[in-house]
């Protein structure tokens, strides 16, 4: 999901034994290299940093391997081929537990990328006229949480109660906006096609979009916990040194400072922020 889902990271352990191979296994006793799996290489400088912390503080090297989906992470985390991931928010994670048997836990926080609402033909929210149209990604995650934004920006009212609304549960729409459902990647080709579109970070960065030309901007806040990326593991092995270790690197001042330097307002540090 990313930047949006906006997406992360998946990690696996090889472990080498003093003076001999052991088996490469997420589950060796002795782990002395992690290798990060992350979906694109938009992340890639950021682990590479990090393994410098690591090899500095905990004796433990990161690598990096390039996954091209979302689909294998978790799996490969419950049946014990990797040791950890971080490409996911809370709400995907959850999500993907109740389907597969609770398998997978978050240990560690990442960011938070709010989501952003553009338009071509509007400077400002209240622009919208009736009968616009307005461009929401189709799949039920990043769906839910569009017309959450759109509610929180005065264009609709939600049914309460309802954790992953649809277009089924809008309450109120007052301007009778149209609502074109689309890929999460097919955002920012429908922009140009309506009246507006929200877009995940990820795909308008893609896409060249200003994040600064977007008309409303998610607030963080406390309804944002769902939204947050995290570093997860096996639940069973979710108490380990050595993942305890990653986090710890990656919760870092340095960090904070990639994120900046790399991303502006993107990508926000989300280990210590407080949702109100």
């Amino acid at each position: 999901m990313n930047k949006g889902l906006k997406i992360g990271a998946v990690l696996a352990v090889s472990a080498f034994a003093a003076g001999t191979i052991a088996p490469v296994t997420a589950n060796a006793a002795s782990k002395k290299t992690v290798t990060v799996g992350i979906v694109g290489t938009s992340d890639k400088k950021l682990w590479d940093q990090i393994n410098k912390t690591t090899q500095k503080k905990y004796n433990l090297t990161v690598k990096t391997k390039v996954f091209t989906d979302y689909n294998q992470p978790n799996k490969a985390v419950a049946d014990g081929s990797l040791d950890l991931n971080a490409f996911q928010h809370v709400d995907f994670l959850s999500n993907w537990n109740k389907s597969n048997g609770h398998k997978v836990k978050a240990i560690g926080k990442t960011f938070i990328t709010p989501i952003r609402l553009y338009s071509e033909k509007h400077k400002d929210v209240k622009d919208f006229k009736k009968g616009d149209t307005i461009a929401v990604p189709n799949d039920a995650t990043n769906e839910g949480r569009a017309l959450t934004l759109l509610q929180s920006a005065g264009l609709i009212k939600l049914k309460s109660g309802v954790s992953a609304p649809t277009l089924k549960d809008i309450k109120t729409n007052k301007l009778n906006l149209n609502f074109k459902e689309v890929a999460a990647d097919q955002g920012p080709s429908a922009l140009k096609s309506t009246d507006g579109a929200v877009i995940n970070t990820n795909y308008a960065q893609e896409a060249n979009l200003k994040l600064s030309s977007a008309i409303y901007v998610e607030p963080v806040n406390k309804d944002s916990k769902q939204w947050i990326n995290v570093i997860a593991a096996r639940k069973s092995d979710a108490n380990k040194k050595a993942y305890k270790e990653v986090v710890k690197a990656y919760q870092s001042k340095q960090t904070k400072q990639y994120l900046k330097d790399t991303w502006g307002k993107a990508e926000i540090p989300a280990w210590d922020i407080k949702l109100k």
